[in-house]
């Protein structure tokens, strides 16, 4: 198997020629804004999305790229006022609303908030096994890193720095699934996604018991 870092290009979103391979939970609460820098994918209203289990309620997924292995970059912006819950988040892993892992970058750590989660037909629940006091938001762009490896269930998340990871976890319970951008309920942009990694096939879940 290729080091994670010669895994192979997937996808690379600028977002210059639309979003139409993205799939949002609310089409509406996104749209297309043109930038000095170019155009990026805004998440711009609130969502009235209610997910079968408590989870991010606006978020918008790539639906045209199922992956193992990956490595994820992109950039990412919030645009709301500073508050003490300013968050945004990064979903992987993603097999259906009920089943998938997702980043939350959160101004002020707690169980809730600046972890790694998974939703596995129930409420989320945190699977960092290592976290930082928060995530330093502003209003400027931030570049974020996550890179997964199955075999070993490894999730390491970057934030800025691409050298020391501000998020570990170790979970196998999903080893492909799709990826996706958006918040818990805030609102900020996106650009400069890409994506490489290990194209497969879904595998049948099992039944629920």
């Amino acid at each position: 198997m290729p080091a994670l870092a010669e895994l192979p290009l997937v996808v690379r979103e600028d977002f210059e020629n639309g979003a139409d391979r993205w799939k949002p939970t609310v089409p509406e609460s996104w749209k297309i804004v043109e930038t000095p820098e170019g155009h990026v994918f805004n998440l711009h209203r609130d969502s009235k999305y209610r997910p079968p289990y408590r989870s991010p309620l606006n978020i918008a997924i790539l639906e045209d790229a199922i992956v193992g292995d990956f490595t994820l970059t992109l950039r990412v912006q919030s645009t709301v006022k500073d508050y003490g819950h300013r968050s945004m988040v990064v979903v992987f892993g993603y097999q259906d609303p009920a089943h998938f892992y997702y980043v939350h970058f959160g101004k002020k750590t707690d169980d809730h908030a600046n972890q790694i989660f998974i939703v596995d037909s129930a409420p989320r629940v945190k699977i960092s096994t290592k976290t930082t006091p928060g995530t330093n938001w502003d209003d400027a762009w931030h570049e974020v890193k996550i890179v997964r490896t199955v075999d070993d269930g490894k999730i390491d998340v970057y934030f800025d720095d691409f050298e020391t990871p501000v998020m570990t976890a170790v979970d196998k319970s999903f080893t492909w699934g799709q990826i996706g951008i958006g918040a818990f309920d805030d609102l900020g942009n996106f650009d400069d996604i890409e994506l490489r990694g290990t194209v497969v096939k879904p595998t049948a879940r099992p039944a629920a018991q």
